[in-house]
């Protein structure tokens, strides 16, 4: 009941407002608004109010449609970029370094017998089909070539080809039963391709190879990884090349350094892989001048007489530079250096990134960004030279032989060792900073330019224009609510076949139970009361009416009065 006469208090103080009808409260707004174009409206005569609206309504327009431009600009999250341009000393980058081979073979061949014959049977049926047929066959476990998903694709005739299996029983068996290869199907015929199947070999797919040597090495890694895959880890660093054995001599600048200032990660394509100046546990290194005396040397030994022959068709290493503590995708983007050579990498910082340096904002980035926030990438100019010389090449392995192994004997060769220079060319660096194009405040601003400058209102003519919205939303509210107790009213008095009985016929039938109302001044279409209509009960005393005020349902009582009458 409390909330019904609040509401009825709000609802008779907004008739007391602008205006109860919304022709009025219009004219209200026209003529108490700051902005310009509604007071003629209002004000002029009929010729000028009437080139007045058109122009109001025009230029409302223009700002709704820049409005919408400009919200639609800011929601691009558009970004800006600036190019600035430094000289200063800059940390030398984190350099990694991997050997082409994983793993030594001297140490995995117990392991890879099986697949090595394998694979030696493979390449015979590949280069020799005929004379190896029957010699392979008989050599070989069976079992073991029915896992061999190697097949040759019969391309002589383009529209049927025709799948050979490499270790069929059955040369002379049908296409349909994928018969063995025949010396007629040559390497120009016949392509090699990796057959890739379901578990249960319902359905399966070939994947064709150019060169069988891509096929049979890709074969061969995929076999030996799920050979590999069974090993500890722990077990499979003893396997690869020890940071000792692949670092020879490092000098850094002036200082010497060693195998000691290497980090070791593992590399599931590379093995053994080691970190220079990584940063994790120690400040990274910073580089005091440009040049190949300020950087990086490396003398490596890869010992690629222990490579694994199928494994490995390279020789040399794979190396890598990029950021403190970050992980080196050595495969993606590293680069590689040839054995028996001196490569030189000269180091350049061009397009270092920096999106939004305060931490909140960079938080922000991180979580929504598909890039890093922040990246700085190094570009290489990668120059190379024999090394060492012919003439240079007996004293130089003499005495990297004896700081090895303290022999005279040497033991290494010109195929065996890679030297690195890695130094920075010039220390100018670029810093391209990406920044938000629009923020918050040029989208306030340019709203309320647009809005000025057309129409010469300001925030609080938005605030005129909301209030005016409210009213609108009251004054409809105040029409529903009284459409809503009309109909009451009507439903009510459609109850009653003719008017309301007086006071005088009420108690004359209170006092003569025989009395029948007079119906001769009714209207002629009411209709008497029923018979059946019960009389009132004797000692029930009249109504209480109060016939000499009269007030309409739908007054509300004024703010002083408490209830309504």
């Amino acid at each position: 009941m409390h909330v019904k006469k609040y509401l009825l208090k709000c609802l008779h103080r907004l008739q007391k407002g602008p205006g109860y009808t919304y022709k009025e409260l219009l004219v209200w707004y026209c003529d108490n608004t700051n902005t310009h174009g509604p007071k003629r409206i209002i004000r002029e005569g009929p010729k000028k109010k009437a080139m007045w609206f058109l122009i109001t309504l025009l230029f409302a327009s223009l700002v709704c449609w820049q409005w919408g431009v400009f919200i639609k600009t800011y929601l691009s999250w558009e970004v800006s970029v600036s190019l600035s341009m430094g000289f200063k000393a800059m940390d030398f980058p984190a350099v990694t370094i991997c050997n082409a081979s994983p793993f030594r073979y001297s140490k995995v061949r117990h392991l890879l017998k099986d697949l090595d014959e394998l694979m030696e049977a493979v390449l015979a049926r590949i280069l020799a089909p005929e004379s190896s047929q029957a010699n392979a066959t008989a050599a070989m476990n069976l079992s073991t070539w029915n896992y061999t998903p190697l097949v040759l694709i019969d391309e002589r005739d383009p529209h049927h080809p025709v799948v050979l299996d490499l270790f069929a029983n059955d040369p002379t068996g049908s296409a349909s039963s994928s018969p063995g290869p025949r010396g007629a199907c040559n390497a120009q015929g016949c392509k090699v391709a990796m057959r890739l199947c379901s578990l249960n070999g319902t359905s399966c797919t070939f994947r064709n190879f150019s060169s069988a040597t891509q096929a049979v090495t890709e074969w061969y890694a995929l076999q030996a990884t799920n050979i590999f895959s069974q090993v500890p880890q722990r077990e499979l660093v003893e396997l690869g090349y020890s940071a000792e054995r692949l670092i020879l001599a490092c000098l850094f600048g002036a200082e010497p350094c060693s195998y000691r200032n290497f980090t070791s990660i593992f590399y599931p394509d590379y093995g053994n892989c080691y970190v220079f100046n990584w940063g994790m546990t120690e400040k990274a290194l910073p580089s005091a001048n440009p040049g190949t005396e300020f950087g990086l040397k490396l003398i490596l030994d890869i010992g690629q007489e222990d490579y694994v022959p199928f494994l490995a068709s390279t020789a040399g290493v794979r190396l890598m530079l990029h950021e403190q503590r970050s992980y080196p995708f050595i495969r993606e983007e590293g680069v590689d250096a040839m054995s028996g050579t001196e490569t030189s990498i000269g180091v350049l910082v061009p397009c270092y990134l920096a999106l939004r340096m305060s931490e909140a904002e960079r938080e922000t980035c991180i979580r929504m960004c598909k890039e890093s926030c922040n990246d700085t990438q190094y570009k290489m100019t990668i120059s190379m030279a024999d090394w060492p010389s012919e003439a240079s090449e007996d004293w130089i392995f003499h005495v990297l032989s004896q700081e090895r192994d303290q022999s005279t004997n040497v033991t290494l060769s010109r195929k065996g060792v890679v030297k690195l220079n890695i130094y920075f060319q010039e220390f100018n660096y670029r810093t391209i900073e990406e920044s938000a194009a629009n923020n918050i405040v040029w989208l306030l601003s340019n709203l309320g330019g647009q809005f000025g400058f057309w129409m010469g209102g300001s925030v609080l003519c938005l605030i005129e224009f909301a209030e005016i919205i409210i009213d609108f939303v009251w004054i409809t509210i105040i029409k529903l609510v009284a459409l809503a107790k009309g109909l009451r009213q009507r439903q009510a008095q459609a109850r009653y076949a003719g008017p309301p009985p007086t006071v005088a016929e009420l108690v004359e039938a209170h006092t003569n139970f025989g009395f029948q109302p007079d119906v001769g001044h009714r209207s002629p279409d009411a209709e008497a009361y029923p018979d059946e209509q019960a009389l009132p009960i004797p000692g029930t005393p009249p109504p209480n009416y109060d016939s000499l005020r009269l007030q309409p349902l739908d007054v509300v009582e004024s703010d002083s009065e408490g209830d309504a009458v």
